[in-house]
């Protein structure tokens, strides 16, 4: 495979003035009810059709050709808000378009499109298939936009090291800018020391493509400056404290905070808000050669505070510190982090619900209603300030890998909070960025997360 572009794939959505077939979607009690297509009703009822959750039947003409398709909600107090990504996969090819449902229009729109999603660069493409007519009420754009997003974010995690290493990052990061006419600044391998970024240039000098620093600006000078920072670690061996076979089969997926950031930026560029973006990613592999660093070393970082390497497989939170105290020297009004930073996050709230930490109690309320409002699920944890005593270390300021394996996401913030200065709003968020299972609106692989629910918060603060 040549190195990853954009992924050009068909819209899974048909134009407006596409004829269609209709959708009924239905839950046990609207079956129960019968206040849609008598026909359909009927048909239903001699196929013994009971709107099981996910379930599709397909209804005929009388003529014996397609006339629609019934799909099952389930209980009415319980549906799933996703499940119509399951009719991407169902529906026979063709046109069609949600003819009744008691959830929205759009958000049955959005589950489609991201239900629609495959990854396919390294296999035959499956045929094509079917597509929806997103609803007249519906903010087509919007919907759109984000389902492009979701799959960029998928698509960056899903390809492999030896297809997505920091060269082939920076490629797509270029093309995003160059898409919306963004300025570009890349720093990379030695050059790293002279522009003291000492600690992206530790964790990365072993490998074989140099480390670097992505930047990238856009939008209004004057505006409100938002900095978007994402760990692009695009493999991760461990380093010298070398991970098991086992702990190192996803690790292509430890670039997914970078992913996942370029996804948001992309949505933020393309609705057009009024921000002055920045775009921060330590872009890097963490190998083993000659050249690695070490445990037992200190390094010293950008802003100073010196570094006790515990555990070169910490090395995240290391590439993390020199971005955010480069982020913090623009004094922004607001810096988003992204990081597949720590087990013990999955082990506290398992793959699907992201942990954020922030000190910001207005920004946290806002992240949770817009959870809560866009159906993306994240938990605020706490920067539980008696665990900062964990972070010290014994012969440098910090630590990077603290004794004792209690809290582990909780003391991985707190270390990133000491490169924060205290005037500037931040929230760190800890991600997964896989589906270790398939859900109705996206397969087995690479997942965003977090970022309908940020775009939702940034979009109300910064409109357009």
């Amino acid at each position: 495979m040549p190195p990853y572009q954009f992924i050009e794939r068909p819209s899974p959505f048909a134009p407006m003035s596409s004829a269609s077939l209709p959708v009924w979607a239905i839950s046990r009690a609207d079956l129960e009810r019968g206040q849609f297509d008598k026909t359909a009703l009927a048909w239903a009822t001699s196929a013994g059709f009971n709107a099981a959750e996910g379930s599709l039947l397909l209804a005929p003409s009388r003529h014996g050709k397609l006339a629609g398709a019934l799909f099952g909600l389930g209980d009415e107090t319980e549906c799933n808000p996703f499940i119509g990504g399951k009719l991407a996969r169902a529906l026979p090819a063709g046109d069609w378009h949600i003819e009744t449902s008691p959830i929205s229009g759009a958000v049955m729109a959005l589950a489609f499109g991201m239900g629609a999603y495959r990854y396919e660069s390294y296999r035959k493409p499956a045929p094509a298939g079917p597509r929806l007519v997103i609803p007249a009420d519906a903010d087509a754009d919007t919907i759109t936009r984000t389902v492009a997003a979701v799959s960029l974010a998928r698509d960056l995690v899903n390809t492999p090291a030896n297809d997505m290493g920091p060269d082939a990052l920076e490629t797509v990061f270029l093309a995003l800018a160059k898409r919306y006419k963004a300025k570009t600044k890349v720093v990379t391998g030695d050059a790293l020391l002279s522009a003291n970024f000492p600690m992206i240039h530790a964790v990365g000098r072993a490998a074989e493509q140099a480390p670097r620093l992505l930047e990238m600006r856009w939008g209004k000078k004057g505006a409100p400056k938002l900095t978007l920072v994402g760990k692009g670690v695009c493999f991760d061996t461990g380093g010298l404290d070398i991970k098991p076979a086992s702990s190192m089969l996803l690790m292509k997926k430890d670039m997914g905070g970078a992913a996942n950031v370029l996804a948001l930026a992309m949505m933020i560029m393309d609705a057009g808000l009024a921000v002055d973006l920045r775009v921060l990613i330590p872009a890097v592999e963490n190998s083993i050669s000659a050249s690695a660093f070490r445990p037992g070393d200190v390094l010293t970082s950008r802003k100073g505070l010196t570094v006790q390497i515990d555990n070169t497989d910490a090395e995240g939170r290391l590439v993390l510190a020199d971005a955010l105290s480069y982020a913090c020297e623009d004094k922004p009004a607001l810096i988003v982090d992204m990081a597949t930073l720590t087990g013990a996050a999955r082990v506290a709230l398992g793959p699907d619900l992201p942990p954020f930490y922030t000190d910001d109690e207005t920004l946290a309320g806002s992240l949770s209603e817009s959870s809560r409002a866009v159906a993306d699920p994240m938990w605020r944890m706490p920067l539980y300030k008696p665990y900062e005593a964990d972070v010290k270390a014994r012969i440098a300021d910090l630590t990077n890998a603290p004794s004792g394996g209690f809290a582990g996401s909780i003391t991985a913030a707190l270390f990133l909070k000491r490169f924060i200065e205290p005037e500037v709003s931040w929230v760190h968020f800890d991600i997964f960025a896989w589906s270790p299972k398939e859900r109705p609106h996206g397969p087995v692989g690479g997942e965003a997360q977090a970022i309908r629910a940020l775009f939702d918060v940034v979009s109300q603060r910064y409109p357009a």
